[in-house]
């Protein structure tokens, strides 16, 4: 799996970016939040990547930030809703305000979003309901802002949890119960491991 890329930006055509990564040129589509933060072509970049692999197509996904990412990663495994329409959602409404609208059981104000109908609106808030807690930035994967604010280390030791197969709130729960302090993110992870055993 491509994880990250860094590389000379090429070309910039919504959705899609080309990055030249010592002599290989990789395409990527990307959401418009990442499109703002993009610098001029010919500058080096590096983007947060998500692949995925499909008998037709391997298709390589960029993100700005790392919680971008997650937000994308949480969104795709929600049925009915794939890469491209998740992509939509990033592109449409800043991750603060779609964790509002899910915290508050918004589904109407997630119609507004291109492809986003009725019944996928609903079943949003259904399925990702339990994963957002309003009281701990930390298992808001879509807030840009407020995850950036905690330290580095107790957020990737989150990201890489969630991973694992543990929902958002419980893998913050299990970090939040800990001394993480001067810790680096695989002692954070080994230790939340230990613990839940």
């Amino acid at each position: 799996m491509i994880g990250r890329l860094k590389g000379v930006l090429l070309e910039k055509q919504p959705p899609a970016i080309l990055i030249d990564v010592q002599g290989v040129g990789y395409e990527l589509e990307a959401s418009m939040s990442t499109f703002y933060n993009l610098p001029e072509c010919g500058e080096t970049i590096t983007l947060h990547t998500h692949m995925v692999v499909r008998e037709d197509a391997q298709l390589l996904y960029g993100f700005f930030s790392p919680s971008e990412r997650l937000m994308f990663r949480t969104l795709i495994k929600i049925s009915g809703v794939g890469p491209k329409l998740a992509l939509t959602i990033l592109s449409g409404m800043s991750a603060e305000d779609f964790s509002r609208c899910i915290l508050e059981g918004d589904s109407k104000a997630l119609t507004q979003l291109p492809g986003v109908g009725k019944k996928t609106a609903e079943r949003l808030v259904v399925e990702l309901k339990d994963r957002i807690d309003k009281n701990d930035a930390i298992s808001l994967p879509g807030s840009a802002t407020k995850i950036e604010k905690q330290a580095n280390p107790v957020n990737d030791a989150v990201s890489a949890l969630i991973s694992l197969g543990y929902k958002a709130q419980q893998a913050s729960q299990m970090i939040r119960s800990m001394d993480v302090d001067g810790k680096s993110t695989e002692e954070i992870i080994r230790a939340a491991l230990q613990g839940s055993a």
